[in-house]
């Protein structure tokens, strides 16, 4: 038995040592974006730089865009300044760096400023710096610092998608400017998202959750016991300090190091986290002095912001080689106390690990952090050798200006005009067809419109418009362009009013980033979006259909209750109103067909053909014929004449073409005298409404979705859209 668990014990060291000499790799590989020089027309990436490439704003296009701003070149550099510094990018009145985030997670933002010796303008800015609604800088100056670059460097956690700098010129001093950005994706977990909370009355009081939204500004970033570390030494490009300045007893503590490297143990520290020139020098007690002075830790004081939030990292590395008899105190504030054994945390010396916490301030604004010897340690030790603290910021009080669309057309039009008023009329024209067959299936029943469909293979559904089930048969969506809720909100950064390009009845658009594809999401409203059934008819049509002049339905979103749709995102401008589509529908044929007759390959040719020869009924779908209201055939017949036009120009807007749908469905919902089942009254109402729109010039309409906006009409009087369509329909309102 004996001889057992001495060989268990040899493999158990075996397996240590094995692993021990493996060398640590991280799946994290430091990215090459986004460093910019900020109004330089050069790129820089030479000493200094560790490898960093700042590119200039030249590069700027797809991945980064530089917002409205001047730039400054300074033509008489001091020796020694880095070409980095020597241009820069100024604001004279709000504005902002845009960058594409391909992956949601906690980035490094750095922002460097320089203020020349000779240059006046810049030293007297005074600005505020604001990203993911944070604060990051409130009423900045480095007026205090001429001829010496101060970087400032904050956590913030960016989801995938458009992500701002806002640079904001404090009132009276009108003047804002950046020498260099730094914008980059860190390791996975660099910060965990619960840590203990240290609070000056309670001590440690439970845990900090959802650490991974803040934002966090770099106060300190202490190297213990060691010197000066340049970005050039550091995995992420970090500045770290020595620590003696803010020893609160110099002569308690002596440096400790050794020349190996630190052996990285998966699951705790890695290179990322600290550099191993951090784990290789330490602060240890000076057991001697400390006897003289009666002391028994040792302090670090730094100031801090008085009742504020910070996170601190602390990074111990026992190189003392007393692996398994050192056990002692951490001290924060001298209001919590945690017990450290290397031996515990890690399974060899020479291995990093470190301890993270949220400690509130007092109002005295200092922050004290301690190590001292605990009366139970076979050696009477301590040590640290990395100090790191970072602000909580505040979210931004300041009102930021409107995003200015590119132009009125490629926004509002474009996007919101082509995925909504495009859709609307692919689903006015299926409802024209649909009531044709319902009708032609059951004559003796009414021509009412149905509500709603059930999404899925349910013989029922629930309609959010009338509180009523409807008993349908289902629609067969398409399973393949379902999208989840989460990515949604992912794509859109949970619907940030920043990225709304338009809304109207339908509900609101959002211009959205999905799997690196710039969409336009849609999302109808409760209550005031479209109901089910077209949601469902748009899913089903638009699934179906490819045509040159529609969006493209990249997929849709039914969780929780919501109505989304995801459309391909148009850049430039609205695409011609849909030209065959009409006609395609009417006569239930393809675009194109291969025949021997020419006039009849091309639909759109062919179906103004029999139009121009008062004709158009010998050609529409035989299903139609005998159910289709002639007036509602005209109505849809002048509508596609119209959108086949030659010139753009002559072709009727989204609304117009809207208008005219509705109208032609309204004319086919009106009963005509024509059948026993028929209810003659209703043509009073009808006639009675005639006049009224005969008089309405199409020019007048205002943008889809405004249904209360005021139309004038030609003997000046007023009457509001909803009010002209709510005379139409007859069925509903007699």
């Amino acid at each position: 038995m004996e001889k057992l668990l001495n060989f268990l014990q040899f493999i158990l060291l075996l397996g240590l040592h094995f692993f021990s000499i493996l060398p640590f790799s991280s799946a994290y590989t430091p990215p090459a974006e986004y460093f910019i020089n900020c109004g330089s027309n050069s790129n820089f990436n030479g000493h200094g730089n560790g490898g960093r490439n700042f590119v200039s704003e030249r590069s700027s296009g797809v991945s980064f865009s530089v917002g409205q701003g001047s730039t400054v070149q300074d033509s008489s550099p001091s020796a020694g300044v880095s070409p980095l510094y020597q241009s820069a990018r100024t604001y004279r009145q709000p504005s902002f760096y845009e960058f594409m985030i391909k992956e949601s997670g906690t980035y490094f933002v750095r922002l460097h400023f320089f203020v020349p010796s000779s240059s006046n303008n810049l030293a007297s800015a005074i600005f505020s710096v604001i990203a993911s609604e944070f604060s990051l800088l409130s009423n900045f100056s480095v007026k205090n610092n001429p001829g010496l670059p101060v970087v400032k460097e904050f956590l913030v956690n960016v989801r995938a998608g458009r992500f701002r700098i806002h640079f904001v010129p404090t009132e009276g001093s009108s003047l804002a400017f950046i020498n260099a950005i730094e914008v980059f994706l860190t390791p996975e977990n660099f910060i965990n998202d619960t840590a203990p909370l240290v609070t000056p009355a309670a001590g440690r009081r439970n845990s900090f959750n959802n650490l991974q939204s803040q934002a966090l500004h770099t106060l300190y970033r202490i190297n213990v016991g060691g010197p000066i570390l340049t970005p050039e030494t550091d995995t992420l490009w970090r500045n770290w300090i020595p620590d003696d300045s803010f020893l609160f007893n110099p002569r308690a503590a002596r440096n400790s190091s050794f020349f190996g490297d630190p052996k990285y143990q998966l699951g705790t520290a890695t290179e990322y986290i600290a550099p191993s020139s951090v784990y290789r020098t330490a602060k240890e007690l000076n057991i001697e002095e400390s006897r003289q002075l009666n002391l028994s830790n040792i302090t670090w004081s730094f100031n801090v912001g008085k009742s504020s939030r910070h996170f601190v990292r602390l990074h111990f590395c026992d190189i003392t080689h007393a692996f398994d008899s050192i056990v002692f105190n951490l001290s924060i504030n001298n209001k919590f106390v945690e017990r450290i054994s290397s031996y515990e945390q890690v399974v060899q010396l020479e291995t990093p690990f470190y301890f993270d916490f949220v400690v509130d301030s007092d109002e005295s604004g200092i922050m004290n952090i301690s190590i001292g010897l605990r009366s139970d340690s076979l050696n009477q030790n301590a040590f640290l050798n990395g100090i790191e603290i970072m602000e909580f910021m505040k979210k931004s009080d300041i009102v930021l200006p409107p995003e200015k669309p590119k132009s009125k057309r490629s926004n509002l039009f474009a996007v919101v005009g082509s995925v909504v008023g495009g859709a609307f009329v692919i689903i006015l024209i299926v409802a024209v067809l649909v009531v044709l067959k319902c009708r032609k299936a059951k004559p003796a029943q009414s021509s009412s419109w149905p509500l709603s469909l059930p999404l899925y293979g349910r013989g029922s559904s629930y309609n959010r418009m009338s509180g009523k089930t409807v008993n349908m048969s289902p629609f067969n969506l398409n399973l393949a362009l379902r999208i989840s809720y989460y990515e949604i909100e992912q794509s859109t950064k949970k619907f940030d009013s920043s990225l709304l390009i338009g809304e109207g009845g339908f509900g609101k658009v959002y211009e959205g980033l999905f799997h690196g594809k710039k969409v336009a999401v849609k999302r109808s409203e409760p209550g005031h979006g479209q109901g089910l059934l077209e949601f469902q008819t748009e899913i089903v049509v638009l699934s179906q259909i490819r045509h040159r002049h529609l969006v493209s339905l990249i997929g849709y979103c039914d969780e929780r209750s919501e109505m989304i749709l995801v459309y391909e995102f148009i850049e430039k401008g609205l695409p011609d109103v849909e030209h065959s589509v009409n006609v395609k529908v009417l006569c239930a044929r393809p675009a194109v067909i291969v025949s021997n007759r020419r006039e009849e390959v091309n639909l759109a040719e062919w179906g103004m053909l029999w139009l121009r020869n008062g004709q158009l009924e010998e050609i529409i779908d035989p299903m139609l014929v005998d159910t289709i209201n002639p007036n509602s055939l005209r109505k849809f017949a002048e509508t596609a004449e119209k959108c086949l036009r030659p010139s753009g120009r002559e072709r009727p807007t989204m609304k117009d073409v809207l208008w005219d749908l509705e109208y032609a469905l309204q004319l086919q919902l009106t009963p005509m005298n024509s059948g026993p089942y028929e209810d003659s009254t209703t043509i009073a109402s009808l006639e009675f409404s005639m006049p009224v729109l005969h008089r309405l010039p199409s020019n007048n309409f205002l943008a889809v979705g405004e249904e209360d906006a005021t139309v004038l009409l030609g003997d000046g009087s007023g009457v509001t859209a909803s009010q002209v369509f709510s005379t139409l329909r007859v069925s509903e309102a007699r």
